[in-house]
């Protein structure tokens, strides 16, 4: 009998070999708030992000939007809590898609994004992902050793069954009860397929884009990150 293979496998046979972090150089992006821009190189290509630099610092959170691209998520709060952890000393990467939508290559891109951070002394690293982005991170966390914890924001399904993966690591999830673009539903599927620790909360009255909770949000996840990183 042919049996398909693991993802796992697939992950570690045919994904991880096909990106290499070639390295990194400073970047401007004049209308992008907040961090410095840096250019992650590899050999798919140049990644754009901005980093936020903790002196000294071994942990880091690691920020990537939805299918769009771009550096914002989570309701308008990725670069006000990128700044308020570096108080925390804790540095933040926040990661543009070489080609936004693209599920595998996103992933990838989340990989060299660790790379680089590895590279920065981190040893200990947070995902956040809104939408699309949710389920990216918990399909690359597998991969990557330094990463202790996720949060899932409005997440799709799409990739969020590999979460089954993810242990020991914790995840948190967080959607929205009037999301009418990715219904609740796909966060309450991650969730069921993750082992503990995991935790998922339902905001009522908000959206796909969390910016009526906004909030209740922001202390919602920097609390997750500064108790679990």
């Amino acid at each position: 009998m042919v049996t398909e293979p693991t993802w796992e496998a697939m992950l570690l046979e045919n994904v991880e070999p096909n990106i290499e972090y070639k390295g990194a150089a400073p970047w401007r992006l004049p209308e992008a708030s907040g961090g410095s821009g840096v250019l992650i190189r590899t050999n798919k290509g140049t990644i754009k992000s901005l980093y936020h630099k903790a002196e000294g610092a071994n942990k880091a959170v690691m920020w990537v939007a939805g299918a769009m691209g771009g550096y914002n998520g989570g309701g308008g709060l990725y670069p006000i809590l990128a700044d308020e952890l570096t108080d925390n000393n804790i540095s933040s990467l926040r990661l543009n898609y070489r080609k936004p939508s693209e599920f595998t290559d996103s992933m990838l891109d989340v990989i060299a994004g660790v790379s680089f951070l590895k590279e920065q002394g981190i040893d200990r690293i947070a995902l956040v992902g809104h939408s699309f982005g949710g389920a990216v991170i918990v399909a690359a966390a597998p991969l990557c050793e330094e990463v202790v914890t996720l949060i899932c924001l409005a997440s799709q399904s799409y990739g969020g069954q590999y979460a089954d993966m993810i242990e020991p690591r914790s995840i948190l999830l967080i959607h929205g009860e009037d999301d009418t673009r990715l219904g609740p539903h796909c966060s309450q599927f991650i969730f069921d397929k993750a082992a503990e620790p995991k935790k998922l909360v339902l905001l009522p009255g908000a959206g796909h884009s969390l910016r009526e909770a906004k909030e209740e949000l922001h202390p919602l996840m920097k609390d997750w990150i500064l108790d679990n990183l």
